[in-house]
């Protein structure tokens, strides 16, 4: 992301969580794929429990990571137990593995619930797109079912060139034809392809929740402590003077999914003068629906490291990224 687009920042070292390596091969990842298409979802379930047990065992810091969160989000000090962490890991395990199937527009397997969704009709009628701001809370695959009501919707994802080769690689590991729309940032011209983007009436998805370590954050009070949020998403919204939904898709176990949209800031008609002002109650309504959906499911929230930690000293965690 550019200085002018992420606040002129000396650069540091990129936060952990993006220097670690995928644990997960793409090897395995097409065997997964070859049992869940041809053996089915329940079958391909089983190995998930194998799954959510190996991290449970051999990723202490994903482990303590995961005791935190909970800790904070039920704020009464109570530890939580062995069942407690595995059932987390195994909700990580069960939304990755869904992509199997929501990527190959398999739908028709779940129980999706959609909740606030007019919204998306209603800043779309003005035909000037609109960003979703999603976390790594849930599934951000599932947005796909949206398609079935809204044939023609595009969904552009606003990422670093090298996120996107990671995630189309999973993707096309799962489906050759998966490929991710991308708006690649940091690029000389991100804020013109964006603004193509968003003229075509197309929705921008992008992640708020993390920041890499040349990225400006600003504290924000989330559970209890300040934790470090990047701007930059918010900033580019303000910039390019477009309405902002909070989406978040929650995996209720099962079959079950719950998808949620809220108003979370509309940037149409913001003087550049209020750009700021109206970007930090941006990001405060976004911490403040985290927390609002993180103690609504718990076992959703997919940061496997100490959230609260400065961008430069997050911990790695040995657990797949989401």
């Amino acid at each position: 992301m550019s200085a002018d687009l992420a606040g002129a920042r000396p650069k540091q070292a990129r936060a952990e969580w993006a220097q670690r390596p995928e644990r997960s091969n793409v090897l395995a990842l097409r065997f997964m794929v070859w049992v869940s298409l041809r053996l089915g979802r329940p079958a391909a379930r089983g190995l998930l429990y194998l799954i959510a047990a190996y991290f449970l065992a051999f990723s202490p810091a994903a482990r303590r990571a995961c005791a935190q969160w909970l800790i904070r989000v039920r704020g009464d000090g109570t530890q939580p137990g062995w069942r407690d962490l595995f059932r987390h890991f195994l909700y990580f395990a069960s939304v990755v593995h869904d992509r199997v199937f929501l990527v190959n527009d398999q739908f028709g397997m779940f129980d999706i619930h959609l909740h606030g969704h007019g919204l998306i009709d209603e800043m779309r009628d003005s035909g000037r797109g609109l960003m979703l701001m999603g976390a790594h809370m849930g599934s951000f695959e599932v947005l796909r079912s949206l398609g079935r009501k809204q044939p023609g919707l595009r969904v552009v994802m606003a990422m670093y060139k090298e996120n996107a080769r990671q995630i189309n690689r999973i993707l096309s590991a799962i489906n050759p034809a998966a490929e991710l729309d991308v708006v690649a940032l940091g690029q000389v011209d991100s804020m013109l392809q964006l603004h193509a983007v968003f003229d075509s009436n197309a929705i921008v998805g992008m992640m708020g929740d993390r920041a890499l370590g040349e990225e400006a954050t600003r504290a924000i009070p989330f559970f209890g402590a300040p934790a470090a949020f990047p701007t930059g998403p918010f900033r580019m919204a303000a910039i390019l003077r477009r309405p902002v939904v909070f989406m978040v898709g929650l995996y209720g176990g099962g079959r079950r999914y719950d998808i949620h949209f809220e108003v979370l800031a509309d940037f149409s008609d913001v003087p550049a003068g209020g750009r700021q002002a109206h970007m930090e109650a941006a990001m405060d309504r976004y911490a403040a629906l985290l927390e609002k959906y993180g103690r609504m499911s718990p076992h959703n929230w997919f940061n496997f490291y100490d959230f609260w930690r400065p961008v430069g000293g997050q911990s790695p965690s040995g657990v797949p990224k989401a």
